[in-house]
């Protein structure tokens, strides 16, 4: 399974590259295969990084939670697709408690603003978190593969879903207002993206789910704009060119721009 997952996410994600192409929402994009070489660099970097610390203990974890059958998985008496599809869309809740929680508690805010930085949003933006975010949430990710049973299976059917999603909401792909109204009843799409990337902090601070919009419109953090060709880009106080290099991306957390 984790072969069509990655078949599914690459096909989309080259896909999105070529709708960007010929369809975009900004079309003055400065050193465009540059800014997508820069990101690129980060989640290969990333993925080895995460590879090396965490690979054994996530093995350890799933099996751990498989013998002890503490989690809501086990504790649910139900046909087995309906205990997976429960732990499925807890889990993406989790998403959004943790999304909204990099913005609100100042020292995740200070890993997760690499991430909206990028002053040109386009497909590989998706790829573009700080390695120290994606530590702690794998970290805090373990506990909730306890509370809630949550097997390899239903992880991965869940990336399946998710890498497609966030590249598309992530894209710089013009999708006409009346398709993207149909999809956002169900999905994060880029008519909300494009709003939560926003420099403008009210902005910034809404639209936090990863797959499912309803979570926003539950909690209250669901925002549109109708003119977002307007929308700019970025972090106002790292507007500077040298937080866009490897470098600059990766000292982020670890500076005050103030």
């Amino acid at each position: 399974m984790q072969i069509a997952k990655y078949g599914v996410s690459l096909s989309i994600f080259f896909i999105l590259i070529i709708l960007e192409t010929f369809f975009p929402l900004f079309t003055d994009w400065k050193n465009r295969w540059k800014h997508a070489a820069r990101n690129i660099f980060i989640i290969f970097f990333n993925s080895v990084l995460l590879i090396v610390l965490f690979s054994k203990l996530v093995g350890i974890v799933f099996e751990h939670s498989a013998n002890i059958k503490f989690g809501l998985f086990y504790r649910i008496d139900a046909p087995a697709w309906l205990k997976i599809a429960v732990v499925f869309l807890l889990f993406d809740l989790w998403m959004y408690i943790w999304h909204r929680m990099n913005h609100e508690i100042d020292f995740l805010w200070r890993f997760h603003r690499m991430h909206h930085s990028d002053p040109n949003m386009d497909v590989t933006t998706a790829l573009r978190f700080h390695f120290g975010e994606l530590i702690f949430s794998t970290i805090l990710r373990f506990g909730i593969i306890l509370l809630l049973g949550l097997s390899p299976f239903i992880l991965v059917l869940y990336e399946t879903i998710m890498l497609p999603v966030i590249f598309f909401h992530h894209s710089n792909f013009y999708l006409p207002e009346k398709i993207d109204r149909v999809l956002r009843k169900v999905i994060i799409t880029p008519w909300m993206h494009w709003v939560h990337h926003s420099d403008i902090r009210e902005e910034m601070d809404s639209n936090y789910g990863t797959i499912f919009s309803w979570w926003d419109r539950l909690a209250r953090s669901f925002k549109l704009r109708s003119d977002p060709k307007k929308i700019h880009y970025g972090v106002p106080e790292m507007e500077d060119s040298r937080w866009q290099t490897i470098g600059g991306m990766l000292k982020t957390p670890f500076v005050s721009t103030e």
